[in-house]
């Protein structure tokens, strides 16, 4: 347990006795506060302390959040979330360093739980049997599951632009559900005027102490498990030893109202001060475009956000208007240690949503897969360099997929035909009608000598088309194989052994039967002028390796193949 910890107001300095439910500073009556911790104690007694409580999840890090009596926790097993490096996206983005924070195995299902955990622990601890929450879906699914465990009674207030099976599922669990045909905003103003009425508890987002204290878990996780998956930074010689711990060059994170990457840089700033790690990491925070007060501001360098009054994007979650002290302590942040703030459209989480489901296998909740928009375009951009290492945050999984992300023809129909005992056999039976439902099967010959290249070319044809694909690993190889099968397509890297692609590339044109095949090349190799000559007029498309995503491949195979 922590054995000292106060409060001190962000405004003005002032320290004072903790009190997890204080609202304004007693010197200067501001309403921005944090918990400060003896940092010169905990660098002592931290890792010794966790040695002892292997597996314990979230608090395992109790010396650093203020509870006092662990019997008051409620828990439902949160924190101690995967870490998990993705290679097939890394290929694509030509960036070998990403790791995903896996926020999706909470109990919930989402990183709220991590605010929860503590927000209800410190509820129960005071004795609190009533409160009120506002929430686009996430935050008041998690309230309502720690509640219904401490026996508290939860008042869920949602906007009516929440997917009815979040609200089902608040509902399940015990709250009672308000459902406010309104702005988020105006949803929070509506549920903490009704809390103040009835002298309950309402939790106050990025000024309530359990939010941004319980959201800190998530930096102190990455920081000791990046340590066990990479090697320490190089120290220069004779300068001081590598600290215990590693924190990422980059962490990105959607963000709606603030309060998880503000929880996180403070966990990282609590982290170094207790030289654990020696240096904080660049913030992404990313905005859906119809809701991006916070983006808006950043690019004008305003100390302020805009609220937005009519949020226009289908992504509720992320539909806070006004984002108020958040985007001031991003800002600062940003502006000190690096980063950026981007927007993405809803389109683009969309393509995201299916990038990581079909490149890596994880399904996410749309404003997760914002992030990783986010991560496209930075990558894109040049903010994020090839040796980078970056932590991004899957806040949540998907439960249901709404029915606007597959579109059309996502699934196709079958009807076995009838059976009859009178009839007569029929030519087509079963077997032809499957064959019909394969329809015409375009080939594909792969000819790459990476097999890691080979498996996310692969991948991304099988994720979008029936295509009867061919591989093979180096020149000769290639030669014969598309000689034998004479494929719709070639897919050719240019630096292989034995026979390089500018060859193969040679010699099917000189042979009259391979001659048409249309070649997009995919390759690492920084091409001179004269190799780009060789080239002209001889392929379809050229793509450069790390700097395409799968929609690239796909618009040129397409173009190639009609």
């Amino acid at each position: 347990m922590a054995t000292h910890f106060e409060l001190v107001c962000i405004d003005c300095g002032h320290h004072w006795a903790f009190a997890p439910f204080a609202r304004h500073c007693p010197a200067c009556q501001g309403e921005w506060f944090q918990v400060s911790y003896d940092y010169s104690g905990l660098a002592r007694s931290l890792l010794p302390g966790l040695t002892q409580r292997p597996g314990a999840g979230l608090w395992r890090y109790l010396d650093v959040l203020p509870l006092k009596d662990v019997g008051h926790i409620v828990s439902l097993g949160e924190g101690s979330t995967p870490l998990i490096k993705v290679t097939n996206l890394g290929l694509m983005l030509g960036r070998s360093n990403i790791y995903i924070k896996d926020e999706r195995h909470a109990a919930t299902g989402s990183f709220k739980d991590r605010q929860a955990t503590l927000a209800v622990s410190l509820l129960k601890e005071a004795g609190v049997t009533d409160a009120v929450v506002a929430s686009t879906g996430n935050v008041a699914i998690s309230y309502a599951a720690y509640c219904a465990r401490a026996g508290i009674k939860l008042y869920a207030f949602l906007t009516s632009l929440v997917v009815s099976e979040k609200m089902r599922e608040c509902a399940l669990y015990g709250a009672q559900v308000v459902k406010v045909t309104a702005t988020y905003d105006r949803c929070k103003a509506i549920a903490q005027q009704f809390a103040l009425q009835r002298n309950m508890y309402y939790d106050r987002g990025l000024r309530s102490i359990a939010g941004i204290e319980g959201m800190k878990t998530i930096a102190f996780e990455l920081a000791e498990q990046l340590s066990q998956m990479l090697p320490p930074r190089p120290v220069p010689e004779g300068g001081p030893a590598a600290p215990p711990w590693r924190a990422p060059d980059w962490y990105v994170q959607s963000v709606s109202g603030g309060l998880g990457p503000v929880g996180v840089i403070k966990g990282f700033q609590e982290l170094k001060a207790m030289g654990l790690i020696d240096r904080l990491p660049a913030l992404a925070c990313v905005q859906a475009e119809g809701c991006a007060p916070m983006v808006t501001a950043f690019r004008k360098q305003a100390k302020t956000a805009e609220p937005v009054t009519k949020p226009a994007t289908r992504i509720a979650t992320l539909a806070t208007g006004d984002p108020g002290r958040a985007y001031s302590l991003l800002k600062a942040y940003i502006d000190q240690n690096g980063g950026s703030m981007e927007t993405v459209t809803d389109d683009e989480a969309d393509r995201a949503l299916h990038v990581m489901a079909k490149m890596e296998g994880i399904s996410m909740e749309p404003a997760a897969a914002v992030a990783f928009a986010g991560l496209f375009k930075l990558v894109r951009d040049g903010y994020i360099g090839p040796d980078d290492v970056v932590a991004v945050n899957c806040t949540g999984h998907t439960h249901t997929v709404p029915a606007e992300v597959l579109g059309e023809g996502w699934a196709r129909d079958f009807v076995p035909p009838t059976e009859t005992a009178a009839a007569a056999p029929e030519p087509e039976g079963l077997l032809a009608a499957l064959e019909r439902l394969d329809q015409r099967v375009r080939s594909i010959a792969i000819v790459e000598d990476n097999p890691d290249a080979v498996r996310l070319i692969r991948r991304i044809l099988q994720a979008k088309a029936n295509y009867q694909i061919y591989e093979a690993y180096d020149g000769y190889s290639g030669l014969d194989l598309i000689r034998q099968h004479l494929p719709n397509l070639v897919i050719l890297d240019l630096m292989m052994p034995r026979m390089d692609g500018f060859a193969v590339l040679d010699a099917l044109r000189a042979n009259p039967t391979t001659r048409d095949i249309p070649v997009i090349v995919v390759t690492a190799k920084e091409l001179t002028p004269a190799e780009r000559a060789r080239l002209s007029g001889q392929i379809e498309s050229l793509l450069q390796k790390g700097a395409f995503m799968d929609d690239n491949l796909l618009a040129d195979i397409v173009q190639a193949l009609t």
